[in-house]
């Protein structure tokens, strides 16, 4: 239930940030969708250590580490994310008006992927096993 909400509120990062880019600064869209993911892993990140997969057994000394391994596993779901996205756009003169609905649908896309990856690699105790398992 916390991933999920989790990536709710990443999602309102993620189109927020785009939105604000690609309207109010006249940034690129694809440019802008780039760095509104960095901002949204790095929200979600940030409440997935705490809330999510917390585990008292992570060093908190290692926090830079950790954020580095947590966007080296959204790549995967972030390519899946940004695919679908980059399709919806480009398929339909509606979403790329509206591109906040194709962003929500490239979150769906990638979220699977992005949970297995924090679970096995990212979050998991020194047993090998993520919290709460």
């Amino acid at each position: 239930m916390w991933f999920a909400l989790t990536g709710a509120l990443g999602f309102v990062v993620d189109a927020g940030v785009l939105h604000l880019l690609v309207t109010g600064w006249n940034v690129n869209l694809f440019l802008a969708r780039g760095c509104s993911f960095i901002c949204a892993a790095t929200t979600t990140w940030m409440i997935n250590r705490v809330v999510t997969f917390s585990a008292p057994q992570r060093a908190p000394h290692r926090l830079l580490a950790e954020w580095a391994a947590y966007l080296a596993a959204s790549l995967g779901g972030g390519c899946v994310n940004y695919l679908v996205f980059a399709v919806a756009v480009r398929v339909s003169p509606w979403l790329h008006e509206f591109p906040t609905i194709a962003v929500g649908l490239g979150t769906l896309a990638g979220m699977a992927f992005n949970f297995l990856m924090y679970v096995r690699y990212v979050f998991r105790t020194h047993s090998g096993t993520a919290p709460g398992s």
